[in-house]
């Protein structure tokens, strides 16, 4: 329990920055979900709009802080391995 008026601001804060990284969290979520989603389907021009849309949200949540850099790049690099993949098995 806060014991000091500092303290106390302390919790309001942590909780406000939990609140707004959950939220980052899980739309970087939805956007990779539509991706994958786009994927399994084999729809190649979805996939390519998805994976455009899910690279700056996965950038934005790095550069906020919500997940890390490497983490970030690395989430990058795998959909994007899969995205030309599907594009030169169904060109």
């Amino acid at each position: 329990m806060a014991n000091t008026p500092s303290a106390e601001k302390a919790i309001r804060k942590i909780a406000r920055r939990t609140a707004v990284n959950t939220a980052r969290r899980s739309r970087v979520r939805t956007f990779v979900r539509a991706l994958e989603s786009a994927l399994a389907k084999g729809d190649k021009a979805g996939a390519e709009a998805a994976f455009k849309a899910a690279v700056p949200e996965i950038m934005r949540a790095v550069s906020k802080g919500v997940i890390h850099k490497n983490t970030g790049s690395r989430k990058v690099s795998r959909l994007a391995s899969r995205v030309k993949q599907l594009a030169q098995t169904k060109a």
